[in-house]
């Protein structure tokens, strides 16, 4: 689930945004929170952890 809200936080940088110093969004993001959140709740249902 950790491995789930890292991704989720990385798909939030668009590919043209990428750069050395902005390889995470910022922490004013809005989007953060519900993004990471679907992304542990499905990994948490796949792994059986929840139903």
């Amino acid at each position: 689930m950790k491995f789930a809200a890292a991704r989720a936080i990385a798909s939030l940088i668009k590919d043209d945004e990428l750069a050395p110093e902005h390889i995470i969004p910022s922490a004013f993001n809005p989007d953060v929170a519900a993004c990471v959140a679907a992304a542990v709740k499905k990994a948490a249902e796949e792994s059986g952890a929840i139903r």
